[in-house]
């Protein structure tokens, strides 16, 4: 098993990118599993009558990637998720391939709470931005 980050092994400026395209199929088991059958997600006819010409994918499915990057990579397993804020800027499309990145932004040694800026880009183009917070294990001895 992949041993995480703890807060002795994090320091402010740490980043980790991650590369997730979007597949018909990440769409439709999103939507399973989450139970948002939003037509804009999932009919394209009805989609291409929106303000976006087409479907879309879900902002949440967009979302997850950050907390794969938060959960596998920084700060990888033992991290507990606490706070996520975002903002989305553009839609994502079935096909696109979206950049997730986290950066360590501030180190709160009490409670060892990190808190990281977020973003996923397509083609160089800001889809979602945002902060996140984790508490990660202390990494002292004891």
């Amino acid at each position: 098993m992949k041993k995480g980050k703890t807060f002795a092994d994090l320091a402010v400026g740490m980043t980790v990118s991650i590369e997730n395209t979007v597949k018909e199929q990440d769409v439709i088991d999103f939507a399973r599993v989450s139970g948002d059958y939003n037509p804009l997600h999932m009919d394209e006819a009805y989609a291409k009558s929106t303000q976006f010409g087409g479907r879309i994918a879900h902002g949440a499915l967009t979302a997850s990637y950050i907390s794969a990057v938060l959960g596998n990579d920084l700060p990888g397993p033992g991290a507990v998720f606490l706070e996520l804020n975002l903002k989305f800027v553009r839609p994502v499309r079935i096909g696109n391939t979206v950049i997730s990145t986290a950066e360590v932004l501030e180190m709160v040694e009490r409670g060892c709470r990190v808190k990281l800026g977020v973003k996923g880009e397509v083609d160089g183009k800001i889809v979602m931005r945002g902060e996140a917070t984790v508490m990660v294990p202390s990494g002292k001895a004891d």
